[in-house]
């Protein structure tokens, strides 16, 4: 069963994230596994460096970490079986790099009815399908 359990959040739309959240911890339950959740913050381009402020990636982190808390603590589980992670970079990257590193078994990832746009350049949510190197779920909306 599924010891290890890694749940992609998009702070900008948490609610899409609450089925696999869900999900996750049932699996976690049932294998008395650990639920991590994980956030990807986008790169800031270095030419836009100049016109923000010299805290504002320190602000960016803060407010990310203090979010996605929040988040974790209302997860079903015991503190214990929870974590909680922001990461840099790409989204579909980061979050297999942080399955490779973390001995993650399994990423259960909310997903949208994609709209034309992911089907010209594809989703995050179907980049970690094709290239995770563990068990991947996608949790649909209802």
């Amino acid at each position: 069963m599924y010891k290890s359990i890694m749940v992609p959040v998009d702070l900008a739309e948490a609610e899409l994230a609450r089925p696999a959240i869900d999900a996750a911890v049932s699996f976690a339950k049932a294998s008395g596994g650990s639920v991590r959740l994980v956030y990807v913050r986008s790169l800031i381009p270095v030419t836009y460096m100049e016109f923000v402020p010299s805290d504002f990636d320190t602000e960016q982190q803060q407010d990310a970490e203090a979010k996605l808390a929040e988040i974790a603590a209302k997860v079903d589980l015991p503190a214990e079986q929870v974590s909680a992670k922001v990461l840099i970079g790409s989204v579909h990257g980061e979050v297999l790099a942080e399955a490779d590193a973390g001995g993650i078994d399994l990423i259960v990832i909310g997903s949208h009815e994609p709209g034309m746009l992911a089907y010209v350049i594809g989703s995050n949510a179907s980049a970690i399908v094709r290239r995770a190197k563990c068990s991947v779920l996608v949790v649909r909306q209802a």
